[in-house]
């Protein structure tokens, strides 16, 4: 179960898919918010839905793997709520495709490394001074099963989840007995737009984001709190045996 205490959670990419229904699932939860995404009407409409639940709000438009956004957008929410409890890299893009790596054009493969590497990147440091001066914090990344095993066609997207997991990997290493921790969640194929982009043609059923839920609870609670470096499959989670 969630703690159920203010907690300050931080999502990035929270207008749409997971990271939208995880936005509000945790105000329903008592948490409060702070959310980003690139589109600035999108932010702000997902912002007074949350806050219908009594839920306070950080909410700004914002490319977190550009290091200005980051440092405004994590600036404010300290200045705001005093401190970050959890943060939770969730914005991605997939890129053009589904495209073989000979045909993948040189320019969408470094866009989509720079932005699918370089955010949960910056967005990890930024966070940690604060995270490391209370001795706690949470940080979930999001990974995918093309992250450990590479599939034709999943090009850019695949290479970087890739990358992701091994930045966790020493991430968590460097952080160990800190109290801070990191995780990797792959939440499987889900009912999404990135799913629709990635396999345009699905004929079979998908989870929604909101299956994929208690996996991120355990992460944000104190239940998870020695536990660092670890890869989770959402779908297949249960607290038995954790």
């Amino acid at each position: 179960m969630f703690d159920q205490i203010k907690q300050v959670i931080m999502i990035t990419g929270a207008t749409r898919g997971l990271g939208y229904t995880l936005a509000q699932h945790f105000a329903k939860q008592g948490a409060n918010l702070a959310i980003c995404a690139r589109g600035e009407n999108e932010i702000k409409t997902v912002q007074n839905e949350l806050e219908k639940y009594g839920a306070e709000v950080v909410a700004l438009s914002a490319d977190v793997s550009n290091p200005n956004d980051v440092e405004r957008f994590i600036s404010v929410t300290e200045n705001y709520f005093g401190h970050i409890d959890t943060l939770i890299n969730n914005a991605s893009i997939f890129g053009p495709g589904p495209l073989y790596l000979a045909d993948y054009p040189d320019l969408a493969l470094k866009n989509v490394l720079e932005i699918n590497i370089m955010n949960p990147f910056l967005m990890t440091k930024r966070v940690l001074p604060g995270m490391l001066a209370r001795h706690k914090g949470s940080i979930i990344n999001l990974t995918s099963e093309v992250g450990k095993t590479g599939y034709a066609e999943w090009g850019a997207y695949s290479i970087s989840k890739f990358a992701v997991e091994g930045m966790t990997q020493i991430w968590a290493d460097e952080l160990i007995d800190t109290g801070v921790r990191i995780n990797l969640v792959d939440p499987g194929e889900m009912d999404t737009a990135m799913h629709k982009i990635a396999v345009p043609n699905c004929e079979y059923e998908l989870a929604q984001p909101s299956d994929v839920i208690d996996v991120f609870d355990y992460l944000a609670s104190s239940e998870s709190q020695f536990v660092t470096g670890q890869r989770f499959e959402a779908q297949s989670f249960t607290r038995k045996g954790v």
